[in-house]
């Protein structure tokens, strides 16, 4: 009778962790499919377009068909900051932002966007590798993960007369992205006349005369055809465009760890592949619009020094109304020390 009750009782007992397997194996995916909706202004059918879709391409591939990225272009999930709204419901995993986007996470992307403060590429980025942890660690508190940094360019200003001077600029309506009201109240501060729109109503507003200028660089201009209602580009280095490409912490978590660092090292050559397109076709670009009928305003030395004037008077404005005070003071201590290690060749 024991023997008897012994034996129905493991029988029972491993029935039952059968069965417990059985309804875990059941309710468990049979892979960890991920699909990862991610936004961007890059327009379709651009080359900036065809990088991405070919990082959405090795993801497939690196994860074995376990992540799919599915792009939304040219903004037809509205403007950064629209995006980074999105992300922080859930309806969208991830985006590749310019530093308007990122500034939604940490304002401290700015300081690699001062007006007037950077002279190179090399400069920028050796100032963004110094704080570039920090940034990274604060975005990463506020649940999003940085995959890459790239950026469009230098921004210069199209404009439908010519721009040679800031006082130049300030006789025209300059269009400023909307939902940055302290932006606005700079630009208004140092004599400007900004008004505020969506980037959707920028090429529009050119043709009608809402906007009579706008910042942009050179490929943005092209891509987006500004050039055609803004015939005059001024020869001047404003600021970069900085931007990153960031992916929700949720979602960057149920992709299986083992897989997380190929994607991240195709999304980091992704944005390798960006920062040389821009490098190798910026000058295409304004030769391409030249030829279409674009006027390249000359500023020589002399007016240069004007640009860098109007932008530092607004400095003590930009520094923590625009650009967090330690970022901003950091910034500058990072690139005077790379000015330092890198002295400009002599004349």
């Amino acid at each position: 009778m024991i023997r008897t009750y012994l034996r129905r009782s493991v029988a029972s007992l491993i029935a039952t962790l059968v069965s417990g397997v059985a309804a875990c194996l059941l309710a468990a995916p049979a892979s960890a499919q991920v699909t990862v909706k991610m936004a961007t202004m890059v327009p379709d059918n651009s080359a900036w377009a065809l990088i991405l879709k070919q990082m959405a391409a090795e993801w497939t591939k690196v994860s074995g068909g376990k992540v799919t990225l599915r792009l939304y272009l040219g903004g037809t999930r509205g403007d950064d900051q629209n995006v980074v709204s999105d992300m922080r419901t859930g309806a969208l995993n991830g985006a590749v932002l310019t530093a308007a986007g990122v500034a939604e996470l940490d304002k401290s992307v700015y300081a690699m966007s001062i007006p007037m403060a950077y002279d190179s590429y090399e400069e920028v980025y050796a100032v963004l590798e110094k704080m570039r942890p920090r940034i990274e660690a604060s975005i990463d508190a506020k649940g999003f993960v940085v995959l890459n940094w790239a950026d469009a360019g230098w921004l210069h200003f199209f404009t439908k007369k010519p721009v040679a001077t800031p006082d130049d600029l300030k006789k025209l309506v300059l269009f400023q992205w909307q939902g940055d009201p302290k932006s606005m109240a700079i630009w208004q501060a140092a004599g400007f006349n900004p008004r505020a729109g969506a980037s959707s109503e920028l090429l529009s507003g050119l043709k009608t005369g809402m906007y009579e200028a706008c910042s942009a660089p050179p490929q943005v201009a092209s891509i987006m055809r500004y050039y055609e209602n803004a015939r005059n580009m001024t020869d001047v280095n404003w600021a970069l465009l900085l931007g990153a490409t960031v992916v929700t912490k949720d979602t960057w978590n149920k992709i299986p760890a083992d897989i997380r660092p190929a994607l991240l090292k195709a999304a980091q050559n992704a944005g390798a592949k960006l920062r040389d397109d821009v490098r190798r076709n910026g000058e295409t670009s304004v030769n391409a619009m030249k030829q279409a009928g674009l006027t390249v305003v000359p500023v020589d030395a002399r007016v240069k020094d004007a640009w860098v004037k109007a932008a530092t008077a607004a400095y003590p404005k930009v520094k923590g109304d625009f650009v967090p005070a330690d970022a901003f003071d950091e910034a500058l201590k990072y690139r005077d020390e790379y000015r330092r290690q890198h002295p400009a060749p002599k004349k």
